[in-house]
């Protein structure tokens, strides 16, 4: 099957966070695939070097920064700001795929825009669907609209499932490296540096995610979304550590076999997976050896270690607002630790102690998304306000 194009034409590409890891990424595989994708809209924080070199390149329909001072940097006729120019971004009549690759929560309204449109949705933005996705998944089926998953977990389930039926899967299993701290006895994690953290042992991300990724929080919250983006209970959804990175993630059906998606760590390939699909596009990256991989190794995550992985499932399970909180006071808490204001270990201990005061109200909208994050915010200061007094 061929992927499907207007008139012939390259399909065309929304990057939402394109200055960031994934969005640069994504312009590599649109560069590696001229005749298959070309760029609409591109949309960055700030006007950085990086962003005006983009926009002079790629010279998108549409080009989106946060503010106006960024906004005066830009060199193109159509410039858009703030949440109105995410949105514009998406649902541009010339965009058929909105690749969601900023940071945060401000990526659920321009979501929530492009699935109304009908387009696209390759989805790399966690907060989304552990925020939203009662609101997101809802809407999508309404709509017609497709989420292609392209975190590697995700997407590895995604490729397994196949086209089987929901009904034959008994479990999936979401890998994860373990960090660098998997067997750093705990009283040294006390002493744990911003640059200890920020040495992942597999994959090479930005600041946030990394550490979310040493203390497990990143697989909890991709244990949420896997709830979401595939429809099982929580009791169906596990974590297991694989340190190689090789396996990256797999199901389990109900005769008892396994399928599992592997591949060397390049976020490229699920970037590509979900921009192609249902087309496999020729990589010119590097293959796969399992003789010089050599062995793999397996083994259940230690939630004493890492308590994060426990919070952010409880917090999934109770519904609501709570997974928005756990979001949003990680968030604050990452930052202070990346800006030495608490300790390693302070991060799942501001997070546990925000999410426990929080008393959701109402019926779940985005409404009371957007208040329970700016309330998790500032419950998330206090306490790391009151550690720091104590330390």
């Amino acid at each position: 099957m061929k992927i499907p194009r207007k008139s012939g034409q390259p399909l065309g590409i929304a990057v939402l966070g394109s200055t960031g890891s994934v969005g640069r990424q994504t312009l590599d595989v649109i560069d590696a695939h001229p005749e298959h994708f070309r760029v609409i809209s591109l949309a960055a924080k700030s006007g950085s070097e990086a962003f005006l070199r983009q926009v002079a390149r790629y010279k998108p329909v549409i080009a989106s920064v946060a503010d106006l001072d960024a906004a005066r940097l830009v060199k193109t006729e159509s410039v858009h700001v703030g949440f109105e120019g995410l949105i514009a971004a998406s649902i541009h009549s010339e965009v058929d795929i909105v690749v969601v690759a900023t940071s945060g929560h401000d990526a659920i309204k321009p979501t929530m825009a492009a699935i109304e449109h009908g387009k696209i949705i390759a989805l790399a933005n966690k907060e989304t669907l552990v925020c939203a996705g009662e609101l997101i998944m809802p809407l999508a089926a309404r709509n017609g609209a497709e989420i292609r998953p392209v975190d590697s977990e995700h997407s590895a389930i995604w490729q397994a499932m196949g086209t089987t039926p929901k009904r034959q899967v008994s479990r999936i299993v979401v890998t994860a490296s373990g960090g660098p701290f998997r067997e750093t006895p705990m009283e040294n994690l006390q002493r744990v540096s911003v640059s200890d953290a920020l040495a992942h042992p597999t994959w090479s991300m930005g600041g946030k995610i990394t550490i979310d990724s040493a203390t497990l929080m990143n697989k909890g919250l991709e244990v949420i979304e896997a709830h979401w983006l595939f429809g099982l209970p929580y009791e169906m959804i596990e974590v297991v550590v694989h340190p190689e990175s090789i396996i990256h993630s797999l199901v389990e059906f109900i005769d008892g076999s396994q399928i599992a998606q592997l591949g060397l760590p390049d976020m490229r390939l699920p970037i590509q997976y979900a921009l192609g699909y249902p087309e496999r596009l020729p990589s010119s990256g590097r293959r796969l050896s399992l003789p010089q991989v050599g062995s793999l190794r397996f083994e259940p995550p230690d939630e004493v270690r890492f308590p994060s992985l426990r919070l952010a499932r409880e917090a999934g399970i109770a519904g609501s607002t709570y997974p928005t909180v756990l979001s949003a006071a990680d968030d604050v808490a990452v930052s202070a630790f990346l800006n030495h204001e608490v300790r390693f270990l302070d991060i799942p201990r501001v997070v546990q102690r925000v999410v426990e005061h929080h008393r959701p109200t109402g019926q779940l909208s985005l409404e009371a998304i957007l208040v329970a994050d700016e309330w998790a915010r500032g419950a998330a200061l206090d306490a790391i306000r009151e550690l720091r007094a104590r330390s």
